[in-house]
């Protein structure tokens, strides 16, 4: 390679200036559109290739598709041949000095663990578009960053907020809330704006504008870059400060109902209580996995304050099923436990309709739905609950994790649970029902009852 110039241009913002110098393990940049992430990451992969000798690098997108015109095309136009040689069946551009550049798509998780890059050994992955994928996903494909050489071992992020990757992206790289395992040292995250992009502000003066006149959620997060405006992309109108409430004591009369999504990956139960207005409060919550029914009846029974009056709890149609083994339907085993559930719909589209009516502003100015702050596990489900990619109108299966207690609000607002009656009205002479026991004699006692001729 001795004589020829391999021109990568140059960083145009101190943000990618600072992605180049990251040294972390893991190094997340962009967040608001318009940051030069592709490029970013192009110059990044080539410039290692030349850098050290023989490092195996991967370069991932979601689809194919998205790889082809961002990054393919243009890094196999910065290699001049004698440099590096690009294998289209392959996906694979390969340089004189032993380097390789993969480009890979990873559709899920399975992809990653059981598909083709199982055992596979990388020195730097990227993984561009990141809240694209599954935390799932990240963590098998991390498993790929091995390798017994000298290489130091990276992975390079890029993405914007939403997607169905937000919430681990938000987590790890933006409030830096670390799980036992994970080291904070290996995290930095670099925050890009398309203003910090000269080149892109020259080349198009329209591009301001253009984020300028988006969807107010949507423009805070890909213009500037607000990590908390798209948090939950199936429910945009879902407010963490108006859907919200501090807790109370539930007053005496409401009613009260539980509702539950039950499977051995997770069974999560919701209790709630419905005011005269019809304004529904959920107020605890409960979550565990892998519990077999009778255990996951105990759970929903101990949560549940002795007194506590419940009208019923509601569940999914497939709870009725039976089992090949037994003939008996987990209904039935719940109802065993002490825990007899009552039939909700299991229709998805509906059902996450109706909780999108319960989310809209009453004529008091408060919405249907509130949430104890309590019950933080379903405010930050719902936070991440994305849309289905092929039907706007249903909430997403994936990551499943965020489903389970989100499907049991939707189980609970399709069983159609009644408001409380509304107490009686007390006249100026001494109560709600003094004209009548006056008219009429009051409750019939035991003499009423056994009165005889």
């Amino acid at each position: 390679m001795s004589g020829v110039t391999v021109d990568l241009g140059r960083p145009n913002s101190e943000p990618q200036r600072k992605f180049f110098a990251s040294r972390k393990r893991y190094t997340c940049y962009g967040g608001a559109r318009g940051g030069g992430k592709s490029w970013a990451v192009r110059t990044k992969a080539v410039g290692g290739a030349l850098r050290w000798p023989g490092i195996r690098i991967l370069i991932l997108r979601r689809t194919y598709r998205d790889l082809e015109n961002s990054l393919i095309e243009p890094l196999v136009q910065a290699v001049p041949p004698e440099v590096g040689q690009y294998n289209a069946s392959r996906n694979v551009v390969r340089f004189a000095n032993g380097s390789s550049i993969r480009f890979g798509h990873l559709p899920g998780a399975a992809a990653a663990m059981e598909g083709e890059y199982q055992g596979q050994e990388y020195d730097w992955i990227f993984i561009d578009e990141a809240t694209q994928f599954t935390e799932e996903a990240f963590r098998a494909i991390g498993a790929c960053l091995r390798g017994v050489n000298a290489i130091p071992k990276r992975m390079y992020l890029t993405c914007n907020p939403g997607g169905v990757g937000h919430r681990w992206v938000k987590r790890l790289f933006i409030d830096r809330q670390f799980r036992p395992g994970e080291d904070p040292e290996d995290y930095v995250f670099i925050p890009a704006r398309f203003t910090d992009n000269a080149d892109l502000m020259a080349a198009s003066p329209g591009y301001r504008a253009m984020l300028d006149n988006l969807p107010e959620k949507i423009r805070r997060a890909h213009r500037d870059g607000d990590w908390d405006a798209l948090a939950g992309q199936y429910f945009p109108e879902f407010d963490r400060e108006l859907h919200t409430c501090a807790p109370f004591p539930i007053p005496a009369g409401w009613r009260k109902y539980r509702a539950f999504d039950y499977g051995l990956d997770c069974f999560a139960c919701l209790w709630a209580a419905v005011d005269p207005a019809g304004r529904c409060y959920v107020y605890r919550e409960a979550a565990q996995s892998g519990l077999i029914v009778s255990r996951a009846a105990e759970l929903a029974l101990a949560a549940t304050p002795d007194g506590e009056a419940i009208e019923c709890t509601f569940a999914p149609p497939d709870v009725w099923s039976a089992q090949k083994d037994t003939g008996r339907t987990m209904a039935e085993l719940f109802a065993r436990a002490g825990l007899p559930p009552v039939r909700s719909s299991g229709r998805r589209v509906p059902g996450w309709l109706a909780v999108k009516e319960l989310l809209r502003f009453q004529d008091d100015g408060l919405p249907g739905l509130r949430i104890f702050r309590s019950c933080r596990g379903l405010i930050d489900d719902l936070e991440a609950l994305q849309a289905d990619d092929t039907d706007p109108n249903d909430a997403a299966t994936e990551p499943h994790a965020v489903t389970h207690r989100p499907d049991a609000l939707r189980y609970l607002v399709q069983g159609r649970p009644q408001a409380a009656a509304l107490p009686e009205p007390e006249d100026e002479d001494g109560g709600a029902t003094a004209y009548d026991d006056a008219m009429r004699g009051g409750v019939p006692g035991r003499q009423y009852v056994q009165f005889t001729l």
